[in-house]
């Protein structure tokens, strides 16, 4: 791929600066200029960013309507009223179910969970999740990960006698459903100062304030933490703020003591002997707790998540971990029709975004095929296919494009959608698909950037072969866990040098195994650059080429550094980035 190289280097201020930063923490001048980067400007910042506290978590109260919501949790409790815990049938809306169930599980019996089906119900609350309510005696549902727009369902079970508890973090309509209470900091009249927590996230604040309401040890909710750290490496949210403290929590409670569920997909996923990351989530964990709302209900995901016996576990695991493996094959062959069809249609990509249709393909891998058009052909993607007489699809943006408006810009022509700046979720009849595709590629057309639709790395400082030592690594991973608006930063090296020792490596010859030196140092680095082979014939030539790339930990020889490459360029090609 032809990346643009991203490139701004410090102003001599910022650099004195980053430079007294990294002095008063006692770290590598680079890490002064990430720690600024990341707006943290004293030692004492550094110090919380480093190691988050638990302490530092929002009191929950600040929420709009969370005393409504937890005065009506405890009268249900106290009169033993049932209680539905309804969530979404992806990451977010499973592990949200499981946190709430599991806790509240510990205060009454009479409690249960629904995942409405993908296929027969949709996306958020139906008809029929409420008339399941109804007819097995459930006087309040708390929902998750949804229920901000379903305001005609949440009517119809107030109708009822049926009382709503929204917990949500998608961007609501100017009219809000007829709840209790609803838990949104992106309401307009929100009072709550952070807006990013995931769905999870908002469970767990109000398993908080439930908690602090009734004088419940706050211990008895970090068994929960993990759950957190899975949601919000899946729902790709923010890891700064309030997000930063729960996933660094998170991680630690999963690596250390692991709810029975997780730990049956950690082995699963070959990960027991393997200090758990948030790319293990998104990679490993997260696709299979995915692939029961994809290939079957997501039920069977939370059931997982809320099991305590470890045999059973670990059989529903397998179960799992199979509907995993049809879902990849599936993902293959949809991804590769998908990819045929643009070609046909787009032969020169002069197309800003990518609507795409198709009535066989299945309902649960659109938006993973979404995902990855999204990644191929840098444009904004919407994948949808056919579920009766409506077209349902997924759609997923390119950084900085707020997919999310555009599709807002139709919606005269939807049925539903919802969702995010980067990621969401539509539904229309099949007759208006082709009036969508139109208007959907004009919006984007008009308002995208040209830099949006180039693929571009971002590299955050540039380094010297001799920058990269052992403790430079160690020091870096604090900066952990990484995601949205704390990426795993990304440094070049320039004029660097085959080693001698270079080799192509793969089943199929595609990676490169470098070993690499500059002219300032004779130390030895050593990388891996994936899917890149075609470089090795100007490698060996023993020119000077750049590199991009992230600083990782060898995986075989524990403590020493090794490059994840992502990009190399010819030196005497390219003019060089400047200073």
């Amino acid at each position: 791929m032809n990346y643009k190289w991203n490139y701004v280097a410090p102003s001599p201020e910022r650099q004195a600066s980053a430079e007294a930063l990294a002095r008063a923490v006692g770290v590598h001048p680079v890490l002064g200029q990430l720690l600024l980067e990341r707006g943290v400007t004293t030692a004492e910042g550094a110090k919380r960013f480093f190691r988050p506290q638990l302490s530092e978590l929002l009191d929950p109260f600040l929420f709009r309507d969370m005393r409504l919501a937890v005065d009506r949790l405890n009268r249900a409790l106290g009169r033993k009223e049932r209680i539905l815990v309804y969530g979404d049938y992806d990451v977010d809306g499973c592990t949200a179910v499981a946190l709430v169930y599991r806790f509240l599980q510990k205060f009454t019996s009479n409690i249960d969970f629904y995942i409405p089906d993908r296929y027969e119900e949709g996306y958020g609350v139906s008809h029929k999740g409420v008339d399941f309510a109804k007819e097995t005696g459930v006087s309040l549902i708390i929902v998750l990960d949804c229920g901000i727009k379903a305001v005609e369902e949440i009517a119809y079970a107030k109708q009822l006698g049926i009382d709503f508890i929204i917990c949500d973090h998608h961007v609501p309509d100017d009219v809000l459903p007829p709840a209790v209470a609803i838990l949104n900091a992106k309401r307009v009249d929100a009072t709550y100062p952070y807006e990013h927590l995931s769905g999870c996230g908002v469970g767990f604040k109000l398993m908080q304030a439930f908690a602090m309401d009734n004088g419940i040890p706050f211990s008895r909710l970090t068994p929960l933490l993990d759950l957190c750290a899975v949601s919000i490496a899946s729902d790709i949210v923010p890891i700064l703020g309030e997000n930063r403290v729960l996933a660094f929590h998170g991680l630690r409670q999963i690596n250390s003591s692991p709810s029975v569920g997780l730990h049956a997909l950690i082995e699963i996923c070959g990960l027991t002997q393997h200090e758990i990351s948030m790319n293990d989530i998104i990679f490993k964990i997260g696709p299979r707790i995915n692939a029961s709302g994809r290939m079957q209900n997501g039920r069977e995901a939370v059931a997982l998540l809320v099991e305590r016996d470890p045999e059973r576990a670990h059989r529903m695991a397998l179960q799992i971990n199979a509907w995993n493996e049809q879902r990849k094959d599936l993902d293959k062959e949809m991804t590769q029709e998908a990819n045929d069809i643009v070609e046909r249609l787009d032969p020169g990509h002069e197309q800003r975004s990518i609507v795409i249709y198709s009535e066989e393909w299945h309902k649960g891998i659109i938006g993973i095929v979404a995902s990855r058009l999204t990644e191929v052909y840098t444009r904004p993607a919407v994948v949808l296919t056919r579920t009766g007489d409506m077209a349902t699809g997924s759609a997923r943006s390119v950084p900085g494009f707020d997919v999310y408006a555009a599709i807002d810009s139709c919606r005269d022509l939807l049925e539903n959608f919802g969702g995010h700046t980067y990621a969401a979720g539509l539904s229309m009849r099949v007759e208006n698909v082709p009036a969508f595709k139109r208007r959907f590629e004009a919006f984007v057309d008009s308002h995208i950037l040209d830099s949006q639709i180039q693929p571009e790395l971002t590299i955050e400082a540039k380094l010297q072969l001799s920058d990269l030592t052992h403790r430079f690594m160690l020091d870096l991973r604090r900066f952990a866990p990484f995601g949205p608006d704390n990426p795993k930063p990304l440094f070049c090296s320039e004029q660097v040098y085959d080693y001698g020792t270079s080799k192509v490596v793969g089943h199929f010859q595609e990676h490169i195994k470098l070993e690499l030196i500059d002219k300032k140092s004779t130390n030895v680095v050593g990388g891996i650059a994936f899917g890149q082979s075609s470089q090795a014939r100007y490698i060996k030539t023993k020119q000077a080429f750049d590199i991009c790339y992230s600083v990782e930990e060898n995986s075989h020889k524990r403590g020493e550094v090794q490059l994840q490459i992502e990009d190399i360029r010819p030196n005497s090609e390219i003019e060089r980035l400047k200073d």
